[in-house]
């Protein structure tokens, strides 16, 4: 009785740590459910630099265009025309 004894011993010990372990099925998982937020932070980390990249492209030298030239120039100039109306955002930090 003693082998099969030790026997268990050993197999629910390493069953243990196979499943809770540093490298187990539910680290793994952990793992995963990181990698797929990180995919998606990544994903929409992109997608913000694309739009940055084409609306810089738009202002590059010959290139400016009417609408994002005449944007820039009322955002600097803090100007627009008594027809248009105006909406204040707050930028969110």
């Amino acid at each position: 009785m003693i082998v099969p004894a030790i026997t268990v011993v050993f197999l629910a010990y390493f069953g243990f740590h196979a499943y809770h372990g540093e490298f187990g099925i539910e680290s793994r998982r952990h793992l995963e459910m990181r990698a797929a937020k990180l995919q998606a932070e990544l994903d929409a980390i992109r997608q913000e630099r694309a739009t940055l990249e084409h609306r810089i492209k738009l202002l590059q030298d010959g290139t400016i265009e009417k609408d994002m030239l005449d944007e820039q120039a009322r955002k600097a100039l803090s100007l627009s025309h008594p027809d248009e109306v105006t909406i204040l955002r707050v930028k969110n930090q």
